[in-house]
Parts: structure tokens; sequence; C-alpha cells
């Protein structure tokens, strides 16, 4: 078999793939790639550091044919949780009121319990002091999130984030109108601050809070926390349409995947983090056709719906099932766990 970091990098190739034409993958990635190798220093520092590890997730869809959480983040957010507590890790799962059903429903599958599922209100300020002052957050030493949205950019996020030149923030000024500043959108643009808690707050107050700990965003569209690592002129460049410029998160992480789907870079986290501790067998039981168990649990029991076709169906970002578990199903052929 291959090095444990041979078989990250193939891991990556697995989930670095694009078929839903969101944008982040497909331009020029073979010679500009975003974010390159995050998924190996992310989960060595998870592997040989985790004690204590929330994972934020939760994306709510308003315009849904039911209006509901999405299928892409709390699969890969529940399947990490439990990964993680195999390594004897605390690992618990946060959401906000209008996902959490949907999140429960991926965690039953899981056996995570509802005691480990965290639900906050839509404005989080004294339940954020509560959680980490006195609740699973005093102990926090990794902070993820996996497809959830974070807050656009301001000049003065903007004038913050590291890159080669200066700020574009002329540009930035003439294309984002103030009303988009500093809002949540969803990936047509659309603001959608009134239908999701504030849980990035969770990222801006950490260091104040746990100095120490460290941070991991999973996304797949430009919108998703841990997106702000990226400048904002390269998103903007990637990312098809008018509305690019109103979409990037300035939410930044210490370490930033990206996938063609949220929950494939999260299947990904949790199997190299597995593998670097010497546990890839944990992932045995959860093979393809349990993938498709979360899913149809999730559309039962949350309920919850396809982001892209808005409709409570078992498939995520539009794409056909049997694309969808590809990049995992080659994933667990190299792990040996398929043949």
């Amino acid at each position: 078999m291959p090095s444990p970091d041979e078989l990250i990098a193939r891991f990556e190739d697995f989930v670095r793939i694009d078929p839903a034409g969101r944008g982040l993958l497909s331009t020029d990635e073979a010679s500009h790639p975003l974010c390159p190798g995050e998924l190996l220093t992310a989960s060595r520092h998870l592997a040989e550091n985790g004690k204590s590890v929330g994972i934020v997730t939760g994306f709510f869809i308003p315009a849904a044919e039911i209006p509901s959480a999405e299928t892409d983040g709390p699969p890969g957010a529940a399947l990490l949780a439990a990964a993680l507590e195999q390594l004897g890790m605390e690992s618990f799962l946060i959401t906000d009121e209008r996902c959490a059903d949907a999140v429960r429903a991926a965690g039953q599958a899981y056996d995570i319990g509802t005691e480990r599922i965290l639900a906050a209100p839509h404005s989080c300020a004294e339940w954020l002091d509560e959680f980490y002052s006195r609740g699973r957050g005093r102990n926090l030493s990794h902070l993820i999130a996996v497809e959830r949205v974070g807050p656009s950019h301001t000049p003065e996020s903007l004038a913050t984030q590291i890159r080669s030149g200066n700020a574009p923030l002329e540009k930035f000024t003439n294309m984002v109108p103030v009303d988009d500043r500093n809002r949540c959108h969803n990936m047509r643009g659309t603001i959608i601050d009134e239908f999701t808690a504030d849980l990035h707050r969770l990222f801006d107050e950490l260091p104040h809070y746990r100095p120490k700990a460290r941070t991991i965003g999973i996304g797949d569209g430009g919108n998703e926390i841990g997106m702000g690592k990226l400048p904002w002129e390269v998103l903007t460049e990637h990312l098809p349409g008018a509305t690019a410029p109103l979409i990037p998160c300035r939410i930044a992480t210490d370490w930033n995947i990206l996938a063609g789907t949220s929950n494939w870079g999260a299947f990904a986290l949790a199997a190299a983090t597995l593998l670097l501790a010497g546990q890839r067998e944990s992932l045995a039981p959860w093979g393809s056709e349990h993938q498709r168990h979360v899913l149809e649990l999730m559309i039962a029991k949350g309920p919850a719906v396809d982001g892209v076709t808005r409709l409570p169906e078992a498939t995520v970002d539009g794409l056909p099932l049997l694309t969808y578990l590809q990049p995992w199903q080659g994933i667990r052929r190299l792990l040996e766990l398929e043949p």
C-alpha cells in the first residue's frame, strides 16, 4: 500500500472534481489550484492534536419546495464526528434551529445522540458565550465548518486578507453594493440572513475564548465559512455569473478544504485522519449503501432537500446518486475497504 501521505493526496484528487460546475475546481486547476494540500496538513494536525472538536453544519434552503436544510453538509459532518469519536476525541455537531431536525437525522444514522447535537437560536450572542464559557466549547481544540454559509466581505475584511499585492478596494466598492456587504448569500447571490443563525461568530470570536484552537473550513461554492482564506478577487474570478462578487465569504480558517461537494471534503478529512491514526478499518461500516441510507433518513425525518434542485430527494447538489457516491467509493478502494 502507498504511504499515508500518498494516499491522502489521492483522496484529494478524488474529491477535487466539479461535476456540478460550481467553478472553484474547474478553472485552470492543474496549474493554479486553490488551497492545494490542505487536506493533508489539516488531517495531520487533527490526528495529532484533536481532543474536543465542534463541527458546524446546516444550510437552509428557504426557496425549496419544502423549506429545509440541504443534503450537503450534515452527512459529511456526521461521518466526521463519528470517525473522530473512534479516535477517542470528543466530537459534537453544531447547527441552528431551522436545520436541527435534518442534522439530527444524519446524526441518527451514525448513532450520534441528540445530546451531541447543539442547536443555536437565530441570534446566538448569549448562546455563544455560554458555549465557550461553560458549555462544550470550553475545551475546544478544533472548530470545523462543513457547508455552512458565512457573511460576505467588507472593505475592512478585504484589507486584512493575505495576497501578493494591494487589496482591490476600488474594484470591490464598485462591484459590491453596500447592502450586500457582510451578508450571507446563497449560490444565486440572494441574501439569506433571515434564514440562517449567525454561527459564523463562533469563528470570529474563537481567538478570544480559545486562542490555541484551530479551524478547518470545508466548502464547494465560495460562500462557506473558510473561504475567506482565498482573496476575494480570486474567488470572484472563478465563480460563474453576475452575482459572483457578492458571494465570497469573509471568514478564513487555518485550513480550507475544497471539494466538488462539501460532503466529499468531510468524508476525505475523516478518512485521512483515521488513516494517519492507524484506524482506517473504522470506516468499514459506512459504505455506499450507508450513504444512501443517510440521505433517505434526512429526507424522511428532516425534512431535507437537494440544495440545487430544491426538491426532497435523496441526492446532493443535483448529482445523480451514482455520481455522488463515486469519490467515496474511490477512497474506500484505496483503503482496501471495497473490492
